[in-house]
């Protein structure tokens, strides 16, 4: 699988699908999935961001690269803490490939220890990728594996990723995330919706990659999930230059303390936001600053809504310059959001 990332810093276990399959615009896969359409079996097309989206994001990226670093560095520490050095990071294509990366190159310059670390494709409804898994296997002992992600939305992957590895009882089912706001993990950097400044963009900050593909056609029984890899956008790659910017911000004296989760249960906060708008499908409802960030980037939102306590911080600059640019309504949220600053909402096509 072809990627601006480094091979030495990540290897992809994907099936390079370049060029064999169209990326649709947001309406029609949106039509396609509240038809039926699985998200899996297309690709979307990449949004093009505006020069004041990339304004935006640069001011993010000043802003939220020591606390990213931090949340980095916290979650190193517990990783190799439980594991060690024969710790074997496994990251989930394709927003915890940039986490994945940073946590190894945290623990080598740290600990000195250049742990090994793959890229693999989980998908919502369709499971982890078994042959990427049995790959991986062939290679490492089983309780030296450790799952990663960028954040935690609703916990959909994370219930995912526990189902799925029930086929693999010798396999640590938990996940590491940089943020946690809905309170499932204590393997988290934070529980606080932190901007990870890698959710602002899609391919041209996570190694020109597509997100991951399944469709029988061009997925064989003994292939790797799919992904493609955008080389037209080359000239605007901005991967390698987040990598550095998050990397330069290590603070290795930080101490990881205890994390368990207090408070309100992301699920909890969801159910509330759906009583209140009426909504009957949570898979519509997206909280948090990294799930309404690519609500915006890749679906229909119906309106963001926003606690009212972080309204006017650099966290949502980018998002409140979306909604701008797609004329999605902003409000303050009616019910309070837990840890969640943002949450997006999507509602069915004859809704809107």
């Amino acid at each position: 699988m072809r990627s601006s990332y480094d091979p030495a810093e990540v290897e992809l276990l994907l099936k390079d699908i370049t060029g064999l399959v169209e990326p649709l615009p947001a309406r029609v896969r949106e039509e396609k999935i509240q038809s039926g359409t699985h998200y899996c079996e297309m690709l979307p097309l990449e949004y093009k961001p505006s020069p004041r989206y990339m304004e935006a994001y640069y001011r993010a990226l000043d802003s939220y690269a020591q606390a990213t670093a931090d949340a980095v560095a916290l979650l190193a520490e517990r990783l190799y803490q439980r594991k060690g050095p024969k710790l074997v990071l496994v990251s989930l294509a394709r927003a915890g490939i940039p986490i994945g990366i940073l946590l190894r190159r945290y623990l080598l310059a740290t600990h000195q220890v250049a742990v090994k670390h793959y890229a693999i494709s989980i998908i919502r409804g369709r499971g982890i990728d078994r042959n990427a898994m049995d790959h991986i296997l062939a290679h490492h002992a089983p309780d030296n594996l450790q799952f990663v992600d960028g954040w935690t939305g609703k916990g959909a992957i994370l219930g995912q990723l526990r189902e799925a590895l029930a086929d693999y009882p010798a396999v640590d089912a938990s996940l590491g995330v940089l943020a946690d706001p809905a309170n499932l993990t204590a393997l988290c950097g934070t529980h606080e919706d932190i901007l990870i400044p890698s959710s602002c963009l899609n391919a041209t900050v996570t190694g020109l990659l597509s997100r991951t593909f399944l469709r029988g056609d061009l997925i064989g029984p003994r292939d790797f999930h799919g992904a493609a890899y955008y080389g037209e956008l080359a000239e605007e790659d901005l991967s390698q230059q987040f990598l550095e910017r998050i990397s330069a911000c290590f603070a290795p004296s930080l101490q990881a303390g205890d994390a368990t989760p207090t408070g309100p249960k992301g699920i909890q906060v969801v159910e509330a936001v759906a009583a209140c708008y009426g909504i009957g499908d949570i898979n519509l409802i997206k909280p948090g600053i990294g799930e309404a960030t690519r609500v915006l980037l890749r679906r229909l939102p119906w309106k963001i809504i926003v606690n009212p306590a972080f309204d006017g911080g650099d966290a949502l600059g980018h998002l409140r310059q979306l909604a701008a640019e797609k004329q999605i309504p902003w409000e303050p949220s009616p019910v309070p959001l837990g840890n969640y600053k943002v949450c997006g909402l999507i509602k069915t096509l004859s809704d809107l």
